[in-house]
């Protein structure tokens, strides 16, 4: 087989011939999922992820035990995704590694582990915006699936419990973020209106199942005006709180007789404000593909609205499998795998990021 070597960071790296088959080892580690994956030429072939339950008691992540079940998960994970897939580590080409943005506790483990092992196997590190990953995910092939890949340019709506944007997406490594939230996300506004409820987290989830069982148009809450394609949230978890206070004020049983209509109602709220930003962008830009990435794509309220808003706007519509939706490994290696194409390596002395400008 062909090979040639690149230098980097005083020592030699061997890699395959482009044209050749391509694994790549994915590694995330952003917050409290520590995840390894196997993907060859787009294929998936294994996709281990290690969830933490320990934060449930907290009501949300600590970052300090977040990091602490990385370091205890990463190596048994990893083992696991390379033994499902039934590839030796003699058999990677690289490794692609989450930089971030996420926790800088959990972001270290798992670049650490990840250049050892890239050290320890002469082999490329690749590095990865996590958010980049997440909409190509929408890329990530399955053998025996019906795999429905977006064709290019399309606009992405990445939705996440940090992160709400708009993203205009002209090639697997060429994307622009045309519009995001101003402050709170939208799973940040799903999460908090649950806490206020006294709902357990991740109250997103929650939300979501009650929601299938509410009445939408119960109530109505204020959205924001935002020039652009921006979006706001900060604003309707404010006027969700006083709303609710008000109500319990006057009829003390109100959250339990209409819990289930205000899930249906502020989640309508929050998927309007999603919807109204897109469809402003599709028209602006003459745009009809459309994608949806990120952890609160996995809302079924959403995901049923934006197919029926494809049909009305007779868009071409992309959405990811649930399990590729919350943050997984199989995200970090395809994007890595696109990135090792493109020659886009990283070297040793490369530090995580909490946060990308």
């Amino acid at each position: 087989m062909n090979a040639k070597k690149q230098k980097i960071s005083g020592f030699s790296i061997q890699f395959r011939n482009l044209m050749s088959t391509t694994t790549i080892l994915g590694i995330e580690s952003s917050c409290d999922d520590t995840s390894a994956a196997v993907v060859r030429d787009s294929y998936l072939l294994s996709n281990i992820i290690a969830n933490q339950e320990v934060h449930k008691t907290y009501g949300g992540v600590v970052p300090e035990l977040a990091s602490r079940a990385h370091q205890q998960n990463i190596i048994p994970v990893v083992d696991r995704a390379l033994k499902l897939a039934n590839v030796s580590k003699n058999e990677i080409n690289a490794i692609a590694f989450t930089r971030g943005p996420g926790l800088m506790g959990s972001l270290l483990v798992g670049a650490s582990f990840a250049k050892g092992l890239s050290l320890s196997l002469g082999v490329p590190l690749i590095e990865v915006n996590h958010l980049q990953a997440h909409i190509l995910a929408n890329f990530i092939l399955e053998k025996d699936a019906a795999n429905h890949v977006p064709e290019f340019p399309f606009l992405c709506l990445l939705v996440s419990g940090g992160h709400t944007q708009l993203v205009l997406v002209k090639d697997y490594l060429d994307m622009t973020i045309i519009g995001q939230t101003i402050d709170d996300a939208a799973g940040e506004a799903f999460d908090k209106c649950a806490k206020i409820m006294g709902i357990s987290y991740p109250g997103g989830p929650v939300i979501d199942k009650l929601a299938a069982e509410g009445n939408p148009q119960a109530f109505v809450f204020a959205k924001p005006r935002v020039k652009g394609y921006d979006y706001s949230f900060s604003g309707l978890k404010t006027s969700f709180l006083y709303f609710l206070r008000d109500q319990i004020q006057t009829s003390p049983t109100f959250l339990n007789d209409r819990q289930k209509d205000l899930c249906a109602s502020i989640q309508k709220t929050i998927i309007d404000i999603l919807l109204d930003k897109l469809v402003k962008a599709t028209k602006d830009l003459k745009i009809k593909n459309i994608a949806l990435a990120g952890g609160v794509s996995a809302n079924s309220g959403l995901r049923n609205t934006i197919t029926s808003e494809a049909v009305k706007q007779k868009w071409n519509i992309y959405i990811p499998a649930l399990k590729f939706t919350t943050d997984n490994a199989a995200m970090i290696a395809i994007t890595g795998l696109y990135k090792y194409r493109q020659g886009e390596f990283a070297s040793q002395d490369i530090v995580p990021l909490a946060r990308f400008s």
